[in-house]
C-alpha cells in the first residue's frame, strides 16, 4: 500500500486497506470497556505464528490514512462495520504524552497529522485535552535533539559521523519514518511558515546524512564479507526510505530542492541502483525462500524495504508510475 495506494489488492482480490481491517483488527475484551466508551479496537503486533501485523503502534491506522482513503471509509469486521475515522479516533484515546519523544511514536504522530488540522485539539482516554500543533511542536524538538550529532558534523564539515545507535540512530529504521511525521504537518501553510527556518535545517541534516551513512556501509562492505547481506539490506533500507521521506517532502510541503540539494538526491538514486545491482548479483533479490529459509526477519526487512525503496525512486522518477495520494483525508 506504501506504493501502491488504496487499490493495492491481496491475493484474493480484496483490497489490501479490507484485508487489513477485516483480517486483524481485535476487540479488546469487554471487561476493559464500559457501556458509555465507544468501541475500544486493535491491531495485534504479530500473528500466532509470528507473522508481523502492527510492529509498530498505530501502523496499520496510519497507512489506511496515507493511502488516501477517507476518514468515512467504511470496513467490515466480525462484530459489525468501524470507519476509518473510527480507527482514527481510537489512536487518539491511546495518545499518552510521554510517547512523543520516542522512536516508537513516528507511526502514531503522522496518523495524528493525517487525521487532523492545526488547531484541532481531542480528549484521551483518561480525559485528558491535548492540542495537536503542541503534540507536533514537540516532535519537532525531539526530532533536533535526535539530529543534534549529526548537525554538529554537518557543521563542523566532518566527513562522516559515526552510528553507534545514539539520537536518531535509535530510531527504528533510522528516525526516517519520526521525520516523514513530523515533517508532513508542514503541509498547512501556517505550520510552513512557522517552522521554515527549523524545518530547512532538518533537511540539510537528512540530505549530510546520505554521504555520511554511504561511508560507512561501503566500508562494512569491503572488511566484511561474511556480513554483505546484511550490510546490502541496510543500504536498502536508508537509501529507500531517505529517497521515500524526500519525495513526500516535496509532495507534502512543496519543497523545492536547490540545485546542490538536487544533486544529492540524484546520487541517492544512484546508490540504491547499486545496491540493488549487488543485491541481484549477490542473489539476494533471487532467492527470497532460500533467505526465508535462514533469516526469517531479514527476509520480512528486504520484502518491506524493497517497497519503500520502489516508492522512493518512483517519486523522483520522470516515467509515469501509480503513486499513492496521501493528503489530509477529507473530514
Amino acid at each position: 500500500m506504501a506504493l501502491d495506494g488504496r487499490e493495492f489488492r491481496a491475493a484474493d482480490g480484496r483490497r489490501a486497506a479490507e484485508v487489513v481491517v477485516a483480517d486483524f483488527l481485535r476487540l479488546a475484551p469487554a471487561r476493559e470497556q464500559t457501556a458509555s466508551s465507544r468501541v475500544d479496537v486493535y491491531f495485534e503486533p504479530f500473528t500466532s505464528d509470528g507473522i508481523p501485523v502492527e510492529p509498530h503502534p498505530a501502523l496499520q491506522v496510519k497507512t489506511l490514512l496515507a493511502s488516501g482513503l477517507p476518514l468515512s471509509q467504511r470496513f467490515k469486521t466480525a462484530w459489525g462495520e468501524v470507519t476509518l475515522r473510527d480507527l482514527a479516533e481510537d489512536v487518539k484515546r491511546d495518545f499518552r504524552g510521554e510517547q512523543v519523544e520516542s522512536g516508537e511514536s513516528a507511526w502514531m504522530l503522522e496518523a495524528l497529522s493525517l487525521s487532523s488540522r492545526p488547531g484541532d485539539s481531542f480528549r484521551d482516554s483518561t480525559g485528558q485535552r491535548v492540542r495537536v500543533d503542541e503534540v507536533m511542536i514537540r516532535a519537532l524538538a525531539a526530532l533536533e535533539t535526535a539530529n543534534a550529532e549529526l548537525a554538529e558534523g554537518m557543521k563542523a564539515k566532518r566527513p562522516e559521523v559515526p552510528k553507534r545507535g545514539q539520537g536518531i540512530y535509535a530510531h527504528p529504521c533510522g528516525g526516517l519514518h519520526y521525520f516523514q511525521a513530523v515533517a508532513g504537518w508542514a503541509r498547512h501553510a501556517s505550520v510552513r511558515t512557522a517552522w521554515r527556518q527549523r524545518l530547512a535545517a532538518q533537511v540539510d541534516v537528512l540530505l549530510y546524512r546520505l554521504d555520511s551513512e554511504t561511508r560507512q556501509y561501503e566500508s562494512a562492505w569491503a572488511s566484511a564479507p561474511a556480513e554483505r547481506e546484511r550490510v546490502l539490506a541496510q543500504m536498502l533500507k536508508f537509501q529507500g526510505h531517505l529517497l521515500e521521506t524526500l519525495g513526500r517532502l516535496r509532495e507534502d510541503t512543496g519543497w523545492r530542492p536547490t540545485p546542490a540539494q538536487q544533486q544529492t538526491v540524484e546520487r541517492a538514486r544512484r546508490y540504491l541502483e547499486n545496491t540493488v545491482r549487488r543485491m541481484d548479483q549477490t542473489g539476494l533479490l533471487a532467492a527470497p525462500a532460500s533467505v526465508a529459509g535462514r533469516d526469517k526477519q531479514l527476509a520480512l526487512d528486504l520484502v518491506g524495504d524493497t517497497c519503500h525503496a520502489a516508492r522512493g525512486e518512483s517519486l523522483w522518477s520522470t516515467r509515469e508510475l501509480t503513486r499513492p495520494v496521501a493528503p489530509s483525508p477529507p473530514r
